[in-house]
């Protein structure tokens, strides 16, 4: 019977598995001596590591050309809802501008100098707001210089935000409609309602809701929850026209006699930077 394995074949394969345990226990020994993995173990991780890297390239590629398409995507529709806003905005100014005229025109035939909705604005901007009267004034740097008097309401970013109170040289402090103290000075305001306007004066400041409160108010017109609430014009320094917010609250007072509305201002009265106020034309000429 022929030998399976010649001398040559067995001698070659115990030299080998000598070889290789050498290999394995020189590795070890030296792997502790130099804080270091052993050799085989370090190959291994090369390899590992090197195929990895190669899986990776094509995969990481693949993913960022995933996100660009996507990302491609989110744009393209946010630019198609940006540009109707544009396109919206566009024909309102228009619109605006032709009432405008036709308002200017119809004043003119009947020999109108100004109404209650005609003021002019100056821009100032808040120098001055101390944390123990936060929620009841601030200062602007524009004054009697600027042509600012004493009830020339104010506004800031979307409405009205309050009254000049005081008027010195080159500054005024003004009265946030946020002020609840007894002696703020309130104005005249009217809720754009379905049925018809609904007047009322602002008589008090919710600090908890941060809402305004609307009372004095005779109307029976149904008002609901997100009606416009803008200023009437009716205290004579106020113009009339300046957004004040939305209803949203419609209530009775503590008697259950009148109705007692709560308003959402239009206004950040925490955030309040740069400032416009209101001059009305009425007596200007």
């Amino acid at each position: 019977m022929k030998k399976i394995f010649s001398s040559r074949t067995v001698v070659t394969l115990i030299v080998s598995i000598i070889v290789i345990v050498s290999l394995i226990a020189g590795s070890n020994w030296w792997a502790k001596r130099t804080n270091t993995p052993p050799f085989l173990q370090r190959f291994g991780n090369d390899l590992a590591g090197g195929v990895s890297r190669v899986i990776a390239v094509p995969t990481t590629a693949i993913g960022r050309t995933a996100n660009s398409i996507g990302n491609l995507l989110d744009t393209f529709e946010e630019n198609k809802a940006l540009k109707a806003k544009i396109d919206a905005f566009a024909q309102d100014k228009v619109r605006l501008q032709t009432v405008e005229e036709e308002n200017k025109s119809l004043k003119e035939q009947l020999k109108l100098k100004a109404t209650l909705t005609d003021y002019k604005t100056i821009s100032a901007v808040t120098i001055s707001r101390s944390p123990t009267t936060w929620q009841s004034q601030l200062v602007i740097n524009q004054g009697s210089n600027a042509g600012l008097k004493k009830g020339m309401p104010v506004l800031a970013g979307a409405g009205i935000i309050g009254r000049i109170s005081e008027v010195n040289t080159t500054n005024s402090k003004v009265a946030l409609i946020s002020d609840t103290s007894s002696d703020a000075n309130r104005f005249a305001i009217t809720i754009k309602g379905d049925n018809g306007d609904v007047n009322g004066i602002v008589t008090s400041f919710n600090r908890e809701k941060n809402q305004l409160i609307m009372g004095q108010v005779t109307s029976d017109n149904k008002i609901k929850k997100g009606d416009l609430v803008e200023t009437s014009g009716l205290g004579g320094v106020i113009p009339a026209g300046l957004y004040v917010g939305k209803v949203a609250k419609v209530s009775t007072d503590d008697y259950g006699l009148s109705k007692k509305i709560y308003i959402e201002p239009a206004a950040d009265l925490g955030n309040i930077t740069t400032v416009m106020v209101a001059v009305s034309q009425i007596g200007a000429n």
